[in-house]
């Protein structure tokens, strides 16, 4: 089984070029996937999130990808138009003042729009700097959750052997449940008919109790509940949804069989059992 919480981050520093890539895992019922590129780098967006998809099934997955450059080769343009406009604008506003002043160069250049600046950029030589780190964090990524997935297993199989020693002990007190109930009937007619009590009555009502009251169809469901479990469990990468709803009719065949007992020994096998359902329960929220 894996697990769905996980973290990983990834450095390379380069002379021009500085590249970090940080994977973030929670716990999710579908799987979602959140990219954070600079914006000029959004056109990558499609491939990391492809191969997001096909590494994991499930879970929240975050990716973050930083990028720090120095001595990028820019472009650098001049908007001519509004450069004359400001000029235009700045020397009538000196006129109407009776200012003796003339707009400056350093005073155009601060004005918006006037320098055009961009960087050359081309994302695939970026690419090329990003995928093999990208693939290394994806890969510590899938380490740290098949690892923390391995304890989470280990956890779930201590409880489900949990479940089934106390569900051999309810079998073993199945005997002792109709027993009891075929000597509380029979003593319930004796104190109402003395020694006219009719056997075959007796063993038709033995019948319809035992069929209200034993536990021996909901063990047995129980127990191929559990094998199933385990089975799913271990044949499957990943169970997380199928052992869930099994956990669903293995509560419901524990919750009957808590009903139908007034034994206290099974009584208490059941809280056992729901103990540790619950603790399954838990675990399997993180199971992929």
């Amino acid at each position: 089984m894996i697990s769905m919480t996980g973290y990983a981050y990834c450095e390379e520093t380069g002379q021009d070029l500085s590249v970090s890539v940080e994977i973030k895992g929670y716990n999710s019922r579908y799987l979602e996937i959140f990219i954070n590129l600079p914006p000029w780098l959004s056109v990558l967006e499609t491939k990391i999130r492809g191969q997001i998809a096909s590494c994991f099934g499930r879970g929240k997955v975050e990716v973050f990808i930083r990028v720090r450059e120095q001595n990028a080769p820019v472009n650098i343009s001049v908007n001519t138009n509004a450069a004359k406009a400001y000029y235009m604008a700045i020397n009538n506003l000196a006129e109407e003042l009776s200012l003796n002043e003339k707009c400056s160069l350093s005073t155009l250049l601060k004005m918006d729009n006037v320098l055009d600046i961009e960087k050359n950029r081309d994302e695939e030589r970026y690419w090329k700097k990003i995928e093999p780190l990208f693939q290394k964090a994806v890969k510590l990524f899938a380490n740290e959750r098949e690892r923390e997935g391995r304890h989470t297993t280990e956890d779930i199989f201590a409880n489900l052997e949990t479940i089934v020693a106390s569900v051999k002990t309810v079998s073993a007190f199945v005997p002792v449940i109709e027993n009891t109930l075929k000597e509380n009937i029979r003593s319930r007619f004796t104190e109402l008919l003395g020694d006219k009590v009719d056997e075959n009555r007796v063993l038709a009502e033995t019948a319809a109790l035992l069929l209200k009251y034993t536990v021996s169809e909901e063990i047995s469901r129980l127990n191929s509940h559990l094998a199933e479990f385990k089975a799913e469990a271990e044949r499957n990468q990943r169970p997380g949804k199928k052992l869930d709803f099994l956990c669903q009719e293995i509560n419901r065949e524990i919750n009957t069989i808590g009903s139908k007992s007034a034994i206290i020994e099974v009584s208490a096998e059941v809280v056992r059992m729901k103990e540790a359902l619950e603790n399954i329960r838990e675990q399997l929220r993180n199971i992929e």
